[in-house]
């Protein structure tokens, strides 16, 4: 399993994401936010909050992705050579 090490929340439920093997991207959240239990994270103030979470990404009440969910959607922007 590939650890996120880097995450940043953006605009419009978008998160930028860095994988230690140097693969970096954006994932969209917003297809999670129809659920009840991502439903809070439409609250921008709220989703900015974001963290690493074990080798995910999570945010203060609990809702949290695991970087394999990440990676199958990623939008990768670049790789970078270790």
């Amino acid at each position: 399993m590939n650890k996120i090490v880097n995450v940043t929340a953006l605009p419009d439920g978008f998160l930028d994401v860095a994988f230690a093997d140097g693969r970096q991207g954006m994932f969209n959240v917003k297809p999670f936010m129809a659920s009840d239990y991502f439903a809070v994270l439409k609250n921008q103030h709220y989703f900015n909050q974001v963290s690493l979470f074990f080798s995910g990404v999570g945010w203060p009440d609990g809702q949290d992705l695991s970087p394999d969910t990440i990676s199958a959607h990623l939008f990768v922007k670049e790789v970078v050579a270790n």
